[in-house]
């Protein structure tokens, strides 16, 4: 009987946290913005997780990054299928998204991760650093996102959001360079969504054609939404690798969107949309790559190792230096010695001589 009456506590106990909401903040109910009164300072007051641990974005600096060979490539499947759909391209009011169709899935992480959506995060054309993500310290153009959920434990994005590795997220960097008419596929609809609220229909396309080269080369980590709620669900994929976007194509981007509806009496620009880096609370970042060169990335020697080094060849020089010197007055010296005999002998020759 007492283990029944566990058993009915437990169960009962389970119900009730199953009643309790997972978040006690709505999604939609509290306004958030990059700059100003609600900017990110403020994102905690009202999404506590965005003041939490393990938040994104970070710095891929080299003190915290570790190579491991377990890391495979991502198996990216459906992505070349998506070209016969038509995609929902939408101003959210904070980025545009693409809604990404279901089918489109990625594994290689342990589990199947089924598509949501895409975005993106820019700067403004006076200062056209905009990623979220920076390697090194250095801030790229922009950066765009690909949401994904492990469809294996939950049935959409909405639901696996706070839940254990219920995300996953694959970032690619973007730097200023030639035309790229796979993104351009995006570009070319911006003035459709001008505003928040407004989407438009848009011929589908491979979605594979917006990765990087080498996609096998990435950094990999656990963190954030870079955005609120700012939930430590993510499993981050950052490509090591970035692509390139013309400058037309990136100022269309920056200038093109705002952040207010149609009607707003006060319209704003949709600029500045990326997070600053995160605290990264003594984690590790691993990567799938070996170091060939210099890079930013690199995980070799550390600084002290190579002054230890640079400084044991000074060392050398130094000593072999003084050892030449030493050698060199020993010789001279010695030449000294032996052209005193040769001037002292005819003295002593001379002076018999004038004895006889």
């Amino acid at each position: 009987m007492p283990l029944r009456s566990l058993h009915a506590a437990a169960v009962l106990l389970l119900v009730v946290l199953k009643e309790q909401p997972s978040n006690p903040t709505p999604h939609n109910g509290s306004k958030w913005t990059y700059i100003g009164p609600d900017g990110e300072e403020s994102w905690s007051k009202s999404y506590p997780s965005c003041g939490g641990l393990m938040q994104s974005p970070i710095d891929l600096q080299d003190d915290i990054l570790q190579y491991n060979a377990s890391l495979v490539p991502l198996d990216f499947q459906g992505y070349s299928e998506s070209a016969n759909q038509q995609f929902v391209l939408t101003n959210n009011g904070h980025s545009v998204k693409l809604k990404l169709p279901k089918d489109m899935h990625i594994q290689g992480l342990g589990a199947r991760y089924n598509a949501s959506q895409l975005h993106l995060h820019w700067g403004d054309e006076n200062e056209p650093h905009g990623s979220e993500h920076t390697v090194g310290g250095k801030q790229f153009a922009a950066e765009l996102h690909m949401v994904y959920y492990n469809s294996d434990l939950y049935p959409n994005a909405s639901i696996a959001s706070d839940k254990p590795e219920g995300l996953a997220v694959l970032a690619v960097l973007i730097e200023m360079g030639s035309f790229n008419p796979s993104y351009d596929k995006i570009f070319s609809h911006l003035k459709d969504v001008k505003y928040k609220g407004q989407e438009v229909s848009i011929p589908g396309f491979s979605i594979e054609e917006l990765l990087p080269k080498r996609p096998e080369e990435y950094y990999r980590y656990r963190g954030s939404l870079t955005t609120p709620p700012c939930y430590p669900t993510v499993l981050w994929t950052v490509f090591r690798n970035p692509v390139e976007i013309s400058q037309q194509q990136l100022t269309d981007l920056e200038t093109a969107l705002y952040c207010t509806r149609v009607e707003d009496p006060s319209p704003r620009e949709m600029i500045h949309n990326f997070r600053q880096v995160q605290k990264f609370d003594e984690r590790l970042v691993y990567v799938s790559f070996r170091h060939e060169g210099p890079d930013p990335t690199y995980t070799g020697p550390s600084l002290g190792i190579a002054l230890f080094v640079a400084l044991a060849g000074v060392l050398g020089i130094c000593i072999v230096l003084a050892v030449s010197i030493w050698l060199f007055r020993r010789k001279k010296s010695s030449k000294k010695v032996a052209n005193k005999g040769v001037i002292y002998k005819p003295a002593v020759k001379q002076d018999a001589e004038a004895h006889a």
